[in-house]
């Protein structure tokens, strides 16, 4: 897992000199991500307050109605707040929208936090496995042919034909499409940015380069067949198992370490 280092701890100095050659939109993302990187390691907090505004212009040097768009967009995300004449500060983190893809990103690249991926896989055992039975009721031949495709992608990541996490991902966003329920269609960017951390997890405990294509298979031949009650119980099962590697990786890093051991047994493995 990538960690925050202290280049973007320190107000963006890995990205500053490359946001200077930027223009548009790509120059307010590019401020968004640098701010929002600092804010959620912590840089900017109660103890450190966010910088006024012609401060940041200098820093950037950008103008006030590009850096405005940019505190803007963190605002909406939940992780600023900001009034006329009153400035510009850091919101507390119960405040932040978690289901916003950038910022559940950023606070998964910020630490190895099991708690945090305990809380999102309990939220994908409340909606997956019911999508997946919605699947097998409603799924038309475009969803399943996206679902049997993702499949197939999996299959050839056994042989080194695909990528084992991305047709992984499209597995589970192509279920989630398929429900045919356009609230969980609207969670699938939050879904596939989690899944970028939690499959490498779970992979790396179980020890295995990749998932079981045999387990996504009984959740993709259940809706193929129509069959709600055996298409919620399988992908029941496998997250099941994920919420249960996660659970155990992290009470094995609450015990006091062994005398003499050195490095977390459960620490990922690089990008």
């Amino acid at each position: 897992m990538r960690r925050a280092t202290a280049d973007n701890r320190n107000l963006g100095q890995g990205y500053s000199t490359a946001i200077g050659g930027m223009a548009g939109s790509n120059l307010t993302f590019r401020i968004m991500e640098d701010l929002g990187i600092a804010i959620v390691t912590e840089h900017y907090s109660e103890a450190n307050p966010f910088p006024i505004e012609a401060s940041l212009c200098e820093k950037y040097g950008v103008s006030r109605a590009v850096l405005r768009e940019a505190v803007k967009m963190l605002t909406a995300k939940g992780l600023l707040s900001a009034r006329p004449r009153h400035g510009t500060w850091v919101q507390p983190e119960k405040n932040w929208n978690f289901f916003d893809p950038d910022v559940l990103r950023w606070l998964l690249e910020r630490k190895l936090s099991y708690a945090l991926l305990i809380e999102f896989t309990q939220v994908r055992m409340a909606v997956e496995p019911f999508a997946a039975g919605l699947a097998a009721r409603y799924a038309g031949r475009n969803h399943i042919a996206a679902i049997m495709h993702a499949l197939g992608r999996m299959s050839a990541a056994e042989h080194g034909e695909d990528d084992p996490l991305t047709s992984d991902i499209a597995f589970h966003v192509a279920i989630m499409k398929a429900s045919g329920n356009r609230f969980y269609e609207q969670l699938c960017d939050m879904i596939d940015t989690a899944l970028r951390i939690s499959i490498r997890m779970t992979n790396h405990l179980k020890g295995v380069r990749q998932a079981s294509v045999a387990d996504h298979k009984k959740v993709a031949d259940a809706i193929v067949l129509g069959d709600a009650d055996a298409a919620s119980a399988a992908m029941r099962v496998m997250i099941e198992e994920a919420l249960d590697l996660i659970a155990t990786a992290q009470a094995n890093a609450e015990r006091p370490p062994l005398l003499g051991s050195h490095a977390a047994a459960n620490r990922l493995p690089a990008e």
